[in-house]
Formats: structure tokens, C-alpha cells, sequence
């Protein structure tokens, strides 16, 4: 069943995070036929295909966190031998606070095809149904278990102005949420639980309102945290003007102006530049 040329490649397959519907048409045309499907645990993956009407055919191979490096080499001679081969981790897609990124890495080092079935990210789906900005986010992973990793974390979350995303387990949300309000009381959260699945729950408000609800109850599941970012600083329109119109009398070039105080003065792009555009539109009068 090997393969060659355009077909031998490595595919990142995004599973379903709970609800079975979730599996896309290509994901599972894929699954149907690879040649090998590389998975975080062969059992999970197995009762997927079982559920999908599609025979493992002796093609399961583990590889999850402990074993992804060792397993690198053997990715690639699949995908070099022309093997069709698919990689897909317990649920959601490879890659993302999961494994993956190795093996997608030595792939396309090796300069071989690699390619993704897209579908399914907890990051992405707890991210659009929680109420916060979704212009502008980082996703930190999984939030550490050690307290002084956890306050250094916090003090980078104390300037950072975009929407944050991190994963929690059950057992530790309670504190964490205890010591985040303690810090930034009064900035918004969500916390999305069980998404797509019968027990889905999303809980918003300040940090101090859901610290308190949740000091209170027993919880399961996964659990995505989506955090506000930090207010930004109000915009010195006045010392902004003032550099760049000192740039753009000195000869450079509005690209350039923008780019330099935007450097310096730590502002947004967007609103320097249309700031710059202004400035010249008022100089060729």
C-alpha cells in the first residue's frame, strides 16, 4: 500500500474534542487510508476508528510525549519510503500543547510533505465563545504546577495586552484562579469546560467573581482559560506627532518613520500610521 511521489506525506489530522460530528470529511478519508496513523494512545485512537466504521488494519503506532523523539526518525522513513501517514493525538489537533510539533519539525527538515487535515482546536473554540477580544492572542499551554513558575508567568500577564489562552486541570483551577484574582482582580475570564461534549459550561466575569464561584465547586473535564489582557496605556497623541513629524523632516520615509516610533515609543502600528498619513497629507498643503 506504499506510495509515492505527491501522495507520500505526513498529515496532521485534527480529531474531535468530544462530539463526534466534529470529525471533518477529509479527516476521515484520510484515517481510511493511510498507511500508518501515528496517535497519542492507541486506544483512543482505535475506538474512534471503531466509531468511524474504519478498520486499524494493524496501522496504529503510539507516539505520545515520552517516546516523540525517538519515534522521529521512523516518521520520516515512512513518509521517505512513500507512505501515506496520518498523526493524530487524543483529541483536538497534534501539535498544540500536544504531540507533534517534533515530528512535523524532523518531517520538514528532511524535506518531505507535510500537510494537515484541519479541524478541531480547544484553543481556537474556547477562544470564540468567550467574550473576549479575538483580534489579538497568545496561548501560554498548560498553566505550571510549580508556584514560582506560576508567579513569574503572572508578572509577564501583568503588561500583556493581548487576550491570553492556557489550559488548567480540574484539580488546580481553584487555585490558580485564587492567586490570578489576587493579581488582576478586575479583569474579565472565561473558563470553557467540556467543550462539545454533554457537560459543555462556559463561566464569565472579573476574576474575582469566578475565583469565588469556582472556590466552591468540585469540577471534571478539560478546562480552557481565557484571560483578558492588560488595559492599554491611552495613546500621548501629542509626543507621538512630535516624533514622527521629527522623522519625517529628517527624510524618512513614512514606513520607516512609523516603524521607529512604534519601536521607541512602544504604540500601536495601526494608529501611528494613520497618524503619519495625516501628518504628510497636512505637509503637501
Amino acid at each position: 500500500m506504499d506510495r509515492t511521489g505527491e501522495n507520500a506525506a505526513l498529515v496532521v489530522v485534527a480529531t474531535p474534542l468530544g462530539n463526534l460530528g466534529d470529525i471533518t470529511r477529509r479527516a476521515i478519508e484520510i484515517l481510511a487510508s493511510a498507511d500508518v496513523i501515528y496517535c497519542e494512545d492507541t486506544r483512543r485512537t482505535r475506538t474512534l476508528l471503531s466509531a468511524l466504521a474504519i478498520a486499524p488494519a494493524g496501522r496504529l503506532v503510539a507516539l505520545h510525549e515520552h517516546n516523540e523523539v525517538a519515534q522521529c526518525a521512523r516518521v520520516v522513513d515512512d513518509v521517505g519510503a512513500g507512505k501515506l501517514v496520518a498523526l493524530v493525538t487524543d483529541a483536538g489537533t497534534p501539535g498544540i500543547s500536544d504531540p507533534g510539533t517534533r515530528v512535523v519539525a524532523a518531517v520538514a527538515h528532511a524535506g518531505l510533505a507535510v500537510t494537515t487535515a484541519p479541524g478541531p482546536s480547544a484553543v481556537v473554540a474556547a477562544l470564540s465563545i468567550s467574550g473576549l477580544s479575538t483580534e489579538r492572542f497568545i496561548m501560554e499551554g498548560f498553566i505550571p504546577r510549580k508556584a514560582g513558575e506560576r508567579r513569574a508567568l503572572y508578572v509577564t500577564w501583568a503588561h500583556e495586552e493581548r487576550t491570553i489562552v492556557a489550559y488548567e486541570s480540574p484539580q488546580r483551577l481553584a487555585t490558580t484562579l485564587g492567586e490570578l484574582a489576587a493579581e488582576f482582580p478586575t479583569r474579565r475570564v472565561a473558563i470553557v469546560r467540556e467543550l462539545s461534549k454533554i457537560h459543555e459550561e462556559v463561566v464569565r466575569g472579573t476574576l474575582a467573581e469566578v475565583a469565588a464561584e469556582m472556590s466552591a465547586r468540585e469540577l471534571k473535564g478539560e478546562i480552557v482559560l481565557v484571560l483578558d489582557g492588560a488595559a492599554r496605556a491611552p495613546l500621548d497623541e501629542s509626543l507621538v506627532r512630535e516624533a514622527l513629524t521629527e522623522r519625517l523632516a529628517s527624510g524618512a520615509s513614512l514606513r520607516d518613520a512609523v516603524a521607529g516610533v512604534v519601536a521607541d515609543l512602544g504604540v500601536t502600528h495601526r494608529e501611528t500610521y494613520e497618524m503619519a498619513l495625516a501628518i504628510r497629507t497636512e505637509r503637501a498643503k
